[in-house]
């Protein structure tokens, strides 16, 4: 297991919060957990947000994930939908990240698009293709779950695609001022490149000028 990674997928909700924990060694895909939080309506919004933060700061601590994915909010939803769902997603994010974890936002049309191979796939087919990737046999009471793992397992795939490149790291370059190209380059700098250069350098002086009129 020293070469396991864990992954913690949530699918936010105002109501009902999805999460799926996976543990992920070499290419097989063992299911830890899947299940849902209720948030009842009877609640005001401040408090299913208290709620959301316990419940991943406890899935945190008892899973210990090395990785957070989450699923970002759908825009075809109204204002004050999309308001909610966001600060249900922003109280999970912070969580992850107060437990210095990384986290990873998707798309619902990317996760469903990893999973089966079809950005506009129904919950019922995103479900059975995770039924054979992970091997699961049971049915969720709530696509809430089902979701979250979803979200879980396509950060799995996006770490081990082969065409993840990584980013190298960018050499930084010593900046030069015009005079010292001009002196390092003489036979590159035209007689037109340097009447250029000295009306970029003159209205410079008038900006400066006129700034000094207006303070």
């Amino acid at each position: 297991m020293q070469n396991s990674q864990i992954i913690l997928g949530i699918d936010p909700g105002t109501l009902v919060m999805g999460y799926g924990v996976i543990c992920v060694n070499a290419s097989k895909i063992e299911l830890l957990e899947m299940d849902v939080v209720k948030l009842s309506a009877k609640k005001d919004n401040y408090e299913r947000l208290s709620i959301i933060h316990r419940q991943v700061q406890a899935l945190i601590g008892k899973y210990r994930p090395h990785q957070f994915a989450i699923e970002a909010p759908f825009f075809g939803k109204n204002v004050q939908s999309m308001l909610k769902l966001g600060r249900a997603q922003g109280v999970a994010i912070a969580v992850a990240m107060q437990s210095n974890i990384p986290v990873t936002e998707y798309s619902p049309r990317k996760i469903k698009q990893s999973i089966t191979g079809n950005g506009n796939a129904d919950k019922n087919q995103v479900w059975e293709m995770l039924q054979r990737i992970a091997n699961i046999n049971d049915t969720p009471k709530y696509f809430d779950a089902s979701d979250a793992l979803a979200v879980a397992i396509c950060h799995h795939f996006q770490l081990s695609s082969p065409f993840k490149k990584k980013s190298s790291p960018v050499k930084k370059t010593k900046k030069i001022s015009w005079e010292q190209f001009v002196h390092h380059n003489p036979g590159r700098v035209s007689g037109k490149e340097e009447v250029v250069k000295q009306k970029v350098d003159f209205n410079f002086w008038l900006v400066q000028d006129c700034c000094r009129v207006v303070v």
